[in-house]
C-alpha cells in the first residue's frame, strides 16, 4: 500500500467518525457519563467507599470540605489510628476495604501471614515471563504478568464469591512483587544497568518490600516506608465511578475471569488522563521553576500562573496540574494528608525549599483562579499535586509512578468486583444512538 492511499484513508476515516458536538445537546447524550454540570450519572451503587466533596441546596452545588470513607469510615480517621500506634497502614486498609470492617490483632497478623506467603511468584515465572519479555512501560508489563497468573490459577474461570476472594487476595500480594521484577528487568535490558532481583521479605510490610525491591541496595528509612505506606492508603480506592474502578466493574459485569478484569482495569489507569496526573504536576512544576528561578516573590509566581490559566505557557491546556477535582471543592483530605508527611519528609531529606514551593504555588493558585473565575471560585489541590513530589523525594523514577497507583489500587479493584458478585450480577449495556441514516448498498462495479 503506498503511502499516499493511506494518507487518504486517515483523512476520510477521520471525516467519517466525526460527530458534532451539537448533536450529543440534540439526544441529552451524556458524554463521559456526566450531566450537563460536570457530575457523574448514577450507575451504582456500593458500601465500599464514598467520595463527599460538596452540597447541594436547591439545586445549587455548595462547596464542602471533603471526605473520603473506607467502609464507612473517614479516611482521616483511619490514617491517625495507624499513625499513632506507630504502625503500617496498607495491610489493615486493605482488609477493611476486602471484609468490611477493621482487623483486630488476630485477624491482622492472619491477614499478613497470609499474603506475605502469596508474595513470592511460582518457579519459572520471574525468568520465563518478565525476564525474558521485558518492556520499557511497567504498566504493560505489570498487565501482561497479570493475565500470566491465569495461567497457574488451576480454576481460573470460576466466579464463586469464595474463588474470586482467593485470586483477589493473590493478585493484592504478587502485584508489589511484579511491578519490582518487571522495573529490575526494564533497567536492565532498556538502561544496560545491573540486574537486581530481591525475594520480598516476611517481615516486611507492603511498602517496605517495594523500597526493598526496587532499590539496588535494598534499604530505605523508616520515614520513607512510613509515606510510601501512606501513599498506598490514599491510593487504595477512591469510589467506584473512577474510570479504572468503572472499568473492572463493566468487564466483571460479563462474566468473565478476575485476571481479565484486573488486567483491563491497569490498563484503563495506564491512559494519561487517569493514572499519570502527577507526572504532569511534575512537568509543570520544573517549567515554572525555570521561568521564575531562585527566590521568587509572589507576583512572579501568580504573572506565570496566570499565563498558564490562559494558555499561554507550558502545554496550553490551560490546567494548572494537581489543581481541581471533579468531587471535591473546598478540600481534598488525601492531598491534605499527604501534604503532612511531604513536609517530614522534606525535612529529612534537606529540601525543604522544593516544599516550599510547591506549597506557595497552591496557595497563590487558589487566588489566581478567583481572578479569572471570580471571587466565590473555589478549587483545592487534588492528591496528584504532592504525589509526585514526594516519590521525587523517594527517589522513586516518574516511570514507577503509575504503576504504584495500579498496586495500592488493586485492593480497591478487588473490593468493588467481590461486591459486585455477590449484589450486582446484570452485564453493563448502554445505548447509543445510530445517527448515521440509511445508505442504499452500491453494487462493486457501480462504485
Amino acid at each position: 500500500m503506498s503511502y499516499r492511499r493511506l494518507e487518504q484513508l486517515i483523512e476520510n476515516l477521520a471525516q467519517e467518525n466525526y460527530i458534532d458536538n451539537e448533536l450529543y445537546k440534540l439526544y441529552n447524550v451524556k458524554r463521559g457519563l456526566r450531566d450537563e454540570h460536570g457530575k457523574g450519572v448514577l450507575v451504582g451503587l456500593t458500601k465500599i467507599s464514598e467520595v463527599h466533596g460538596y452540597l447541594v441546596d436547591e439545586g445549587e452545588k455548595i462547596p464542602d470540605e471533603g471526605k473520603l470513607l473506607y467502609r464507612g469510615i473517614n479516611l482521616t480517621d483511619l490514617v491517625r489510628g495507624f499513625q499513632h500506634d506507630n504502625r503500617y497502614g496498607y495491610e489493615e486498609t486493605s482488609y477493611l476495604l476486602l471484609f468490611g470492617k477493621l482487623p483486630n490483632h488476630e485477624e491482622l497478623n492472619w491477614y499478613n501471614a497470609y499474603m506475605n506467603d502469596r508474595r513470592v511468584l511460582v518457579k519459572g515465572f520471574i525468568e520465563d515471563y518478565i525476564l525474558k519479555n521485558p518492556s520499557i512501560n511497567i504498566m504493560n508489563a505489570l498487565q501482561r504478568s497479570v493475565l500470566t497468573l491465569y495461567v497457574f490459577d488451576e480454576n481460573p474461570d470460576e466466579v464463586t464469591l469464595g474463588n474470586v476472594l482467593i485470586q483477589s487476595l493473590d493478585l493484592i500480594a504478587k502485584a508489589p512483587t511484579l511491578m519490582a521484577y518487571a522495573y529490575q528487568s526494564k533497567k536492565h535490558c532498556y538502561d544496560k544497568e545491573n540486574l537486581h532481583i530481591y525475594a520480598p521479605k516476611s517481615e516486611y510490610s507492603t511498602a517496605e518490600n517495594i523500597l526493598y525491591m526496587i532499590r539496588e541496595n535494598g534499604t530505605f528509612s523508616k520515614k520513607e516506608a512510613e509515606i510510601l505506606d501512606l501513599s498506598l492508603v490514599l491510593h487504595a480506592d477512591h469510589g467506584g465511578g473512577n474510570n479504572s474502578s468503572f472499568t473492572n466493574y463493566v468487564i466483571s459485569s460479563s462474566g468473565t475471569d478476575t485476571y481479565s478484569a484486573t488486567a483491563a482495569a491497569i490498563g484503563s489507569l495506564k491512559g494519561p488522563k487517569h493514572g499519570g496526573a502527577n507526572q504532569k504536576v511534575l512537568e509543570m512544576m520544573e517549567f515554572i521553576a525555570d521561568e521564575i528561578g531562585d527566590n521568587p516573590s509572589d507576583e512572579e509566581i501568580k504573572n506565570i500562573l496566570r499565563r498558564i490559566i490562559k494558555k499561554e505557557a507550558f502545554d496550553k491546556s490551560g490546567l494548572i496540574y494537581g489543581m481541581g477535582h471533579a468531587v471535591y471543592t473546598s478540600s481534598d483530605p488525601r492531598a491534605t494528608l499527604f501534604k503532612e508527611k511531604a513536609y517530614e519528609l522534606a525535612e529529612e531529606k534537606g529540601v525543604i525549599e522544593a516544599y516550599e514551593l510547591f506549597s506557595r504555588i497552591e496557595e497563590l493558585s487558589k487566588e489566581i483562579f478567583k481572578e479569572v473565575k471570580g471571587p466565590n471560585f473555589v478549587i483545592c489541590a487534588n492528591v496528584d499535586f504532592y504525589s509526585g513530589l514526594v516519590y521525587t523525594m523517594l527517589d522513586i523514577p516518574q516511570e514507577l509512578f503509575t504503576p504504584l497507583f495500579a498496586v495500592a489500587r488493586m485492593a480497591g479493584w478487588c473490593a468493588h468486583r467481590l461486591e459486585q458478585i455477590v449484589s450486582d450480577n446484570k452485564i453493563v449495556r448502554p445505548a447509543y444512538k445510530g445517527i448515521k441514516g440509511r445508505i442504499k448498498y452500491t453494487d462493486m462495479k457501480e462504485r
